[in-house]
C-alpha cells in the first residue's frame, strides 16, 4: 500500500502555488483601484477631512469676531447717541 501519491502531492504543491499567485494577484488588484480612486478623488479637487475641519473653525472663530464687533458697534453708536442728545437738546433750549 502506498501512503504517498506522486500525483496528489504535485496536484497539492500546483494549489498551493495557485493560491499564492491568486492572492498575490489580489492584492495587487486592490493596490491599483486604491491608486485610481485615489487619482480619481485628486482630479475632483475634494478637500479632505481635517481640511475640512479646519475651514469650519476659523468660520466659527470669524463668526465669534463678528459678533463682538456688532456688539462693539451697537455700544459705540448707543454712546454716540447718547452723547450727542444734550448737545443737541442744548442747542434746542
Amino acid at each position: 500500500m502506498q501512503t504517498r501519491n506522486p500525483f496528489i502531492d504535485d496536484f497539492s504543491k500546483m494549489m498551493g502555488g495557485a493560491a499564492g499567485a491568486a492572492q498575490a494577484a489580489g492584492e495587487e488588484f486592490r493596490a491599483l483601484i486604491r491608486s485610481q480612486m485615489e487619482r480619481f478623488v485628486a482630479d475632483m479637487d475634494l478637500a479632505k477631512r481635517d481640511e475640512v475641519e479646519a475651514l469650519k473653525s476659523l468660520a466659527r472663530s470669524a463668526l465669534e469676531k463678528v459678533e463682538q464687533l456688532e456688539k462693539r458697534v451697537a455700544e459705540l453708536e448707543g454712546g454716540a447717541s447718547t452723547q450727542s442728545s444734550p448737545a443737541e437738546s442744548a442747542k434746542n433750549a
